[in-house]
């Protein structure tokens, strides 16, 4: 009798709806969150920062269940989702302390320069760390191709970071309210993040990359 190879034997379930709550089902909780106890009157500074700090105690806890569901159903934990929760605890702790939503804001920023930074270590160090982040290997996708992967994802955090600043920053001087701030977050990062993913589809598929594993690089972009 054959038996099963040791890497099917070992082969994650795939659940597509299951990997999009895991990876932003906590930020739309943080929306909806802030949304339900947000004033009518967006003037009502101290009525925000309590729906803030509300939005935010939802965010962490939803993040702390989708790294359980994760473990649970997907049989894994990336290192890129035990980063992005210490990082939301860590910030999100300091956005209750401190009755500052600025905490929370910042916390893209910081997740997307750690994220970047540690792909530029890697390709200094000729490694392609998002690999290893992902914790994934793409069906067929040789070397060369995570090299550019890494790169072009390095770059891209990078872009993000100073986006998210700027918003940050237009909040801090009154253009945009933190409203607009969590709508551009929740809806304007994401598109923007699926949009970038597709684009690498070329690259990475010239590069040995098989459908299965295209399949699973546009159901699991790397995020914060």
């Amino acid at each position: 009798m054959t038996q099963a190879s040791p890497a099917k034997a070992e082969e994650k379930p795939r659940n597509s709806w299951l990997n999009l709550v895991v990876d932003y089902g906590p930020l739309l909780i943080f929306f909806l969150a802030y949304r339900h106890y947000s004033p009518a009157d967006s003037e009502d500074s101290i009525a925000t920062v309590a729906a803030v700090i509300k939005g935010t105690l939802a965010f962490m806890a939803a993040t702390v269940v989708a790294l359980v569901v994760s473990k649970w159903r997907l049989g894994h934990i990336s290192p890129m989702l035990w980063l992005t929760t210490v990082l939301i605890i860590g910030f999100g702790a300091l956005t209750v302390f401190f009755h500052d939503p600025l905490w929370i804001m910042i916390k893209p920023t910081a997740v997307y320069l750690m994220f970047s930074g540690v792909l530029f270590f890697g390709l200094w160090r000729g490694k392609p760390m998002l690999k290893y982040l992902l914790q994934s290997a793409f069906e067929g996708l040789d070397e060369t191709g995570w090299m550019k992967l890494s790169r072009n994802w390095a770059w891209f955090f990078l872009f993000l970071a100073v986006l998210n600043t700027a918003l940050v920053y237009a909040k801090h001087i009154g253009i945009i309210t933190f409203d607009t701030w969590l709508q551009a977050k929740l809806w304007g990062f994401t598109v923007i993040s699926f949009l970038f993913t597709f684009s690498q589809l070329p690259m990475v598929l010239k590069h040995g990359m098989g459908e299965n594993a295209k399949e699973e690089l546009i159901e699991n972009p790397p995020h914060d």
